[in-house]
């Protein structure tokens, strides 16, 4: 075994990873998670509003 053999073993490698981890990307099944953490950013903001909304009125009182 060459070293042109072994690099050449490690491009498929690499190849079927990559494939892998698309399929598992674009995987239907994945889309609803994918999603949820699509919405994380502003999911935080609406929590730190209310918060702050939470606090300013205990202030006020």
């Amino acid at each position: 075994m060459d070293i042109g053999t072994l690099r050449g073993l490690g491009t498929v490698l690499v190849f079927v990873a990559f494939v892998g981890v698309v399929l598992w990307a674009y995987s239907s099944k994945r889309k609803n998670s994918f999603d949820e953490a699509a919405n994380l950013p502003f999911a935080d903001d609406e929590t730190d509003a209310k918060k702050r909304d939470e606090e300013a009125s205990r202030s006020n009182k």
